[in-house]
């Protein structure tokens, strides 16, 4: 089975993900935006029997603005690693965390939100799938 490592900023804290994601793409929420200080956040959904936090989880902050996200991050460089969002039983590594891992999208979320326009034929969905609790509503490019 694939493996791919990853780890913060600083290195404190590393993790692993074993298979492939359920899914990638692009996250354009105001939340995302604002904790990651980027237009857009790169996803990649994992089950969390496969993600494992491997070395420095003493390191290992939370942050829980709302009960569908609870992020995770390096306390000593605040670098952002993972988000559990235990009512879709999913997790979200965050494309950059894992280097190794080739990143192929496959759907924007959130594009009614979205401060930078992508034009690169994905699906933009006005929120979530309707299997995650959105509409699955597609919106134009």
């Amino acid at each position: 089975m694939t493996m791919h490592k990853g780890r913060c900023f600083c290195g404190a804290v590393e993790i692993e993900v074993e298979g492939a994601p359920e899914a990638m793409g692009y996250c354009h929420c105001s939340s995302c935006r604002s904790w990651s200080a980027a237009p857009v956040n790169a996803f990649t959904l994992w089950k969390p029997k496969s993600v494992k936090v491997t070395k420095g989880a003493e390191y290992l902050g939370q942050f829980m603005k709302t009960e569908l996200s609870n992020r995770q991050f390096c306390k000593l460089c605040g670098g952002g690693l993972l988000t559990n969002h235990p009512p879709l039983g999913l997790v979200d590594v965050y494309a950059a965390t894992i280097p190794t891992l080739q990143f192929e999208p496959g759907v924007h979320v959130n594009y009614a939100e979205t401060v930078l326009r992508m034009k690169d034929g994905l699906p933009k969905l006005k929120d979530f799938p309707a299997e995650l609790g959105g509409s699955g509503i597609a919106v134009p490019e």
